[in-house]
């Protein structure tokens, strides 16, 4: 702005008084404007930004995510330059080379569940002299699954002996644990199972077979949960998938729908967005 200020004012004074070393001095200074005006807008073209989410993103929690950006020119590197995100958080790349990527990480947060768009990405940068700065926008196409907000709650669900019962233990035919009893071998079991002392005394092979111990599977219903509200309710319950998720089968009930029990973090993730998206249709 101040380099626009200067050049009115001599144009002016060129203008007023007719000398020509003041006409000089205003075509020098346009003529250098209009140069790095189009160095300056090259700079920060052929770059293309992406946003890369991570697995988990909960409602008022900061998320990392990888931010990066891709230069397509094919013999200029882009210099000084600048990612601002949609929630305000920005990244600086000092150079980034032609055909390269540069990433960086970014914290983003979202204060509500459900599909929330990644919105837009401004490139800019002051590149070549800092007296202007050039910019674009760029549209995310995508979205990402917000989840609800982790409460913890003493309530760990229904089906395995009500809403605030403690964890069952099953015993299940396993390789580890307690001694269970003596059997013939069929030879689908591992050699490390026979048990050679029994076997001396025997005509046969004899194997060994043990006890595992497996917890029981936790339902969990989300009206039974405690909370003022439905938003409480879904976060209680987020929290008890996130919770519980690596150790035991987890099922849901959720608004007269029956969600299978299942172990595994996909199917955690796969709770957390029914979660996510309840009650957004």
């Amino acid at each position: 702005m101040l380099y626009i200020l200067i050049t009115l004012l001599i144009g002016f004074a060129a203008v007023n008084t007719g000398n020509n070393l003041l006409f000089l001095v205003v075509a020098g200074l346009l003529a250098f404007m209009s140069v790095t005006g189009l160095a300056g807008m090259y700079n920060i073209k052929k770059l293309i930004p992406v946003l890369h989410p991570p697995k988990e993103i909960y409602s008022g929690l900061p998320a990392t995510f990888r931010l990066s950006v891709r230069n397509t020119k094919r013999f200029l590197p882009s210099f000084l330059i600048r990612l601002d995100c949609l929630t305000g958080q920005n990244v600086v790349f000092p150079v980034v080379l032609q055909n390269t990527i540069c990433h960086a990480p970014v914290l983003l947060t979202f204060n509500q569940r459900g599909q929330v768009p990644l919105g837009t990405i401004t490139i800019s940068s002051p590149y070549p002299v800092g007296f202007f700065i050039r910019y674009w926008r760029f549209e995310i196409d995508s979205s990402v699954t917000v989840f609800p907000r982790p409460i913890a709650s003493d309530s760990i669900g229904s089906g395995d002996g009500g809403v605030a019962s403690e964890i069952g233990l099953r015993r299940e035919r396993g390789l580890s644990g307690e001694l269970e009893r003596i059997y013939p071998y069929s030879g689908t079991e591992p050699l490390r199972m026979i048990h050679w002392k029994h076997s001396a005394r025997s005509y046969d092979l004899l194997v060994k077979g043990f006890g595992m111990s497996v917890a029981a599977p936790l339902v969990i219903d989300l009206d039974a949960l405690p909370g003022q509200g439905v938003e409480e309710r879904l976060s209680r319950a987020a929290w008890l998938v996130q919770h519980w998720g690596g150790e035991r089968p987890v099922g849901m009930l959720l608004g007269g729908r029956v969600l299978p029990v299942g172990g595994g973090k996909q199917h955690s993730l796969m709770l957390l967005k029914e979660l996510a998206l309840y009650g957004c249709d």
